[in-house]
């Protein structure tokens, strides 16, 4: 217990130092708080080929395959959470 206290101090204080200091970030792009999403770099449709992948299923396959490995993580996650 006391040992996760001390961690959880000491990453809120590094986290504060490095916010404080500005630690990592590029001077030359200021994106932001949106920094982590493409659309905010500059130029980033000409760094991307659009045409490199295909898809050869429909659309509503691949909207039915990721709620159906939500659906499994899930059910995965409850079963585990159990014992």
């Amino acid at each position: 217990m006391i040992a996760t206290v001390v961690m959880a101090v000491a990453v809120l204080l590094l986290a504060v130092w490095i916010m404080a200091r500005g630690a990592g970030l590029s001077e030359s792009h200021d994106f932001g708080a949106g920094a982590y999403y493409y659309a905010d770099i500059p130029n980033f449709d000409k760094i991307i080929n659009d045409e490199a992948y295909q898809a050869k299923l429909p659309f509503w396959v691949y909207v039915a395959l990721f709620l159906g490995w939500g659906f499994l993580m899930y059910r995965l996650w409850s079963w585990i959470d159990k014992k």
